[in-house]
């Protein structure tokens, strides 16, 4: 078994559940590899079946002295239903990774596991920040904005969403945002069928009031109403929905970028002609690619938990791997959590004080939800 090197208190720790994406194991050591040649100052524990994941990890020179491994010979698997995971988890690789940040032993947890199954543990593992209703799952996505994305959230964490819980996603967006775009004042668009106030449903209108009257408590500027084709735009920074059509917009949109590249496939290799054109365009046709590469974005966040836990996606390769594992390590490094939670107590205070002064949102917002971001400060 390695064990990482005693350097001392400053060395970030992730921990890495080696088991349930749909590569396997070995795609997820690749990835590994890669983040631990990218973060030279961070160690990780990695969770799985010993004897497997020791032959995998003593093959690559990077890894020796930085991974502690942890046994655990249950796996759950893509079919697992949460409640089933959340009563008979013990001793999988998903739970073990969990208890890792739960146990203090590591700073963020990553999977690429269940997505249902690893919210239901988190949430019994971790439990949510005080004031917080529902978690939400924040993704970056490709967009015309100098950092090259957007935040948007929730991308599937929960279907439902009242407009408390909408006030609170923005907030723990905006938190987000601010550690992970560096931008000092985010601007948080609320995701409808149409920018008029009139138009949407009731939660939506509610939603709308509340985002207007929190700006200075959670220091983001609310932009209104964003339709779809805002997602991607530079008009916004932060785009708040519900899980049901987050996860849908999610879908479609990596949907829609495979599908373009898949085109772009056939018709660079149609004949002769094309073949020649696809060699003059090369240079612009990797660019594109890697503009467009969802795996340079893969890792969803969940936030209002007491401890970080990134979703990586099921089907990641190495380089999807990575991506995720380098954005724990990020979070890791810039002490986001500790800056949500306090934020999280601020706003929960502020909003006990508007109510108490019949002033403010009142208790259906901030001091309802409780919501909240770390600033960069």
């Amino acid at each position: 078994m390695n064990t990482p090197a005693d350097q001392g208190a400053t060395r970030i720790v992730i921990s890495v559940d080696a088991m349930g994406g749909d590569r396997g194991p070995a795609a997820v050591v690749a990835g590994l590899v890669l983040s631990a040649t990218a973060y030279p100052d961070v160690d990780f524990i990695l969770h799985g079946p010993e004897t497997e994941l020791s032959r995998m990890v003593v093959a690559e020179s990077v890894l020796s002295g930085r991974v502690r491994l942890r046994h655990a010979d249950r796996v759950v698997t893509m079919h697992d239903k949460p409640s089933q995971v959340m009563r008979h988890g013990d001793g999988t690789s998903m739970w073990s990774c969990i208890d890792s940040v739960k146990n203090a032993e590591a700073a963020v947890a990553v999977s690429c596991g269940n997505t249902g199954a690893l919210m239901a543990l988190s949430m019994i593992r971790l439990r949510k920040l005080p004031g917080i209703n529902r978690p939400a799952i924040a993704s970056f996505w490709p967009s015309r904005n100098p950092a090259g994305y957007n935040v948007m959230l929730d991308m599937g964490a929960d279907v439902k969403a009242d407009a408390a819980d909408l006030l609170q996603y923005a907030m723990m967006g905006a938190s987000y945002a601010r550690n992970g775009l560096k931008l000092a004042r985010p601007r948080v668009g609320l995701l409808n069928v149409g920018t008029e106030e009139h138009k949407g449903r009731a939660e939506l209108k509610e939603a709308f009031e509340l985002l207007s009257n929190a700006t200075e408590t959670g220091s983001f500027d609310f932009v209104g109403f964003v339709e779809g084709s805002d997602i991607p735009s530079d008009r916004v920074d932060v785009i708040v929905t519900d899980g049901f059509t987050g996860n849908i917009a999610l879908k479609t949109g990596e949907g829609t970028a495979k599908l373009i590249s898949d085109f772009l496939k056939q018709e660079f290799t149609a004949g002769i002609f094309s073949k020649l054109a696809a060699i003059m365009a090369l240079g612009v046709l990797k660019r594109l690619q890697k503009r467009m590469d969802p795996r340079r974005a893969n890792g969803g966040v969940f936030l209002g938990l007491n401890g970080t836990v990134v979703k990586s996606h099921g089907s990641a390769d190495a380089t999807g791997v990575a991506a995720a594992i380098g954005l724990a390590c990020r979070l890791a490094q810039s002490g986001f959590q500790e800056r949500l939670a306090a934020r999280v107590a601020s706003a929960v205070r502020a909003g006990q004080d508007a109510a108490q002064d019949g002033a403010g949102v009142g208790p259906t917002g901030v001091g309802h939800s409780g919501p909240g971001g770390a600033s960069s400060e």
